[in-house]
């Protein structure tokens, strides 16, 4: 779903910009009491795995593929959709920074189609189900996984909006497009994040909120990171995602490549030139890294002087 350079507008592009901006200031002051109770690692653990799993593709149907969104899973695990939040802006912007994936003309609307609606959609929904399932911790994977699985098709269809306000693509076409490959998508979405939750709870309930137990080490979760984005990120689906299989489908798929800016982006594609696979293993674990680290620094700024 990252937005490449050339499908939005300037004007759809400076609007989503300035909204997510003002967002993420707002965010990174509504986080205070969440990192004041989770710790640093946690937001850098967090980020860093969500940037991994982005790696990997998966099939969906019809030459598509999709990869997890991930937040409504690090509002889950955060135990903050603020939180949540700054998690999936700071992949989106090292994404599209050392990656070229999503254009850097285009990272407002990513961040908000991402960051804010998908973070916003899966955590209103997972609490709201949560509820009805009578506060259960056991059903929160259930929970998560559903409220995961809707904030896909919603940060779709605000996509299709975004695409439609820029002249790109007719909303009467675009729309039941972009709607009908991303609930596929979101199967899988929420199939992932409720299988996440369910590890977490049974093997690692330290990482999740509300639990008093001390931080139990890292050496699992970064040997999971590291497995998930130097080894199995080499078995990720060629196949397009979501929304190049519509922008192919309908025809506007030569618009990224007519950009006039191009912004030199070290890993782009996450290889590295001449190494093949082993160049794609090494970029995702210094993307994994270089996630870790900047979260871990937000973490660290934001918190309360007394945390």
């Amino acid at each position: 779903m990252h937005i490449p350079d050339g499908f939005v507008s300037v004007p759809v592009a400076g609007a989503t910009g300035l909204v997510s901006l003002a967002g993420l200031l707002i965010a990174s002051a509504r986080s205070q009491a969440a990192f004041g109770v989770r710790r640093a690692p946690i937001l850098g653990l967090t980020t860093a795995f969500i940037f991994a799993a982005q790696m990997i593709n998966f099939p969906v149907a019809g030459g598509t593929s999709g990869h997890l969104l991930g937040g409504t899973l690090a509002a889950i695990v955060l135990g903050s959709p603020w939180a949540g939040m700054l998690c999936i802006a700071t992949v989106l912007i090292i994404q599209a920074v050392l990656f070229a994936d999503g254009g850097i003309t285009a990272l407002g609307a990513n961040i908000f189609n991402m960051a804010f609606v998908g973070v916003w959609v899966g955590w209103t929904l997972t609490q709201t189900l949560q509820r009805l399932f009578g506060g259960s911790t056991k059903r929160l994977p259930l929970a998560a996984g559903i409220g995961a699985a809707v904030s896909v098709v919603v940060a779709a269809i605000a996509c299709a909006i975004e695409l439609a306000l820029s002249g790109t693509a007719p909303i009467g076409i675009a729309l039941p497009a972009m709607t009908g490959i991303h609930i596929l998508i979101g199967v899988g979405e929420g199939l992932i994040t409720g299988g996440v939750l369910t590890y977490l709870a049974t093997a690692r309930p330290d990482l999740l909120p509300g639990e008093q137990q001390k931080f139990r080490g890292w050496l699992v979760p970064v040997v999971s990171i590291v497995l998930v984005a130097g080894v199995l990120s080499l078995v990720a689906s060629a196949w397009p995602d979501g929304l190049e299989k519509v922008a192919g489908d309908l025809g506007f798929i030569k618009l990224s490549q007519q950009v006039r800016i191009v912004v030199p982006t070290p890993l782009a594609n996450y290889a590295i030139p001449g190494l093949g696979a082993i160049g794609t293993s090494i970029a995702g674990l210094l993307g994994a890294a270089v996630c870790f680290a900047v979260a871990f620094g937000i973490a660290k700024v934001v918190r309360p002087k007394n945390a």
